[in-house]
């Protein structure tokens, strides 16, 4: 029989014991082969590659979430003029920067979450109270004070469908922008079908996932990556990471059999 994820972590090293590994995996840090689990008793093989994302100077758990979709895409940002959207506590932001990003425009909706660590930094233009779901380039320039067009943009929204902003990211980057969202199934599902604000029907995350994907092709976007976020969302929702293109990609029907085995619905 093979060890439960929770003894597995104890016996490796990457947690003090067992409870100490079911208090990491509750806190959505711990992945297996990449993909985030939140499941103690989940069965694991020697075989399997368990990895905790620990603490580090990253000012929110969210930047592994970047990081990882960084590491599997061949998307250089070094130099490149980056906006960040829904930036929160300013973790994309920070990894933006780390790569070279400049400037980074951390905008959002909210107000006062930005990290003092990234608002700090002279590179990254910060704005607060800003609606992305009506943005356009005249009104980020105005906001922001950047003139240049981003050819870098990331997103980790959440109460939003990202239907209703891949319009408006369309119409403000640059025409051959990469783009690399957070694809959150728990808001990109129906009502009825997020129960206690989590996703457990593997069909509803691969349909939300396939939602995204037809809906920035319409917009004329090609899907050029998507990998499973190694660490979870609210409540343990699996979340997955994509990567838009105008000029290179494919359409979404080229990718349905890799949701299929991300979401889990095969």
């Amino acid at each position: 029989m093979s060890p439960r994820l929770d003894a597995e972590l104890a016996a490796r090293g990457l947690a003090r014991s067992r409870s100490h590994a079911a208090q990491l995996i509750a806190a959505g840090l711990v992945s297996v082969d990449g993909r985030a689990v939140v499941k103690p008793s989940t069965p694991v093989a020697e075989s399997h590659v368990l990895d905790v994302a620990g603490d580090d100077h990253y000012v929110s758990r969210a930047a592994h979430k970047l990081l990882a979709a960084l590491d599997a895409f061949p998307i250089d940002v070094d130099g490149r003029v980056a906006l960040d959207l829904g930036a929160s506590t300013g973790g994309f932001t920070q990894v933006l920067r780390e790569r070279g990003a400049r400037p980074v425009m951390a905008v959002d909706v909210g107000h006062g979450q930005l990290s003092t660590v990234v608002a700090s930094d002279p590179h990254v233009v910060s704005v607060e109270g800003y609606n992305v779901r009506f943005m356009t380039a005249d009104t980020l320039a105005a906001a922001t004070g950047v003139v240049e067009r981003p050819r870098i943009v990331t997103g980790d929204l959440s109460f939003i469908s990202l239907a209703h902003v891949l319009p408006a990211i369309v119409a403000t980057a640059e025409p051959t922008a990469e783009i690399v969202l957070l694809v959150k199934p728990q808001f990109e599902a129906g009502r009825t079908a997020v129960k206690g604000g989590l996703v457990t029907d593997p069909a509803v995350r691969s349909d939300a996932v396939h939602g995204v994907l037809w809906a920035a092709w319409d917009v004329g976007l090609r899907t050029a990556g998507i990998i499973s976020s190694p660490v979870v969302g609210t409540h343990g929702n699996q979340e997955y990471v994509a990567w838009f293109s105008a000029d290179h990609g494919a359409d979404p029907s080229e990718w349905e059999s890799t949701v299929t085995r991300l979401t889990g619905s095969r």
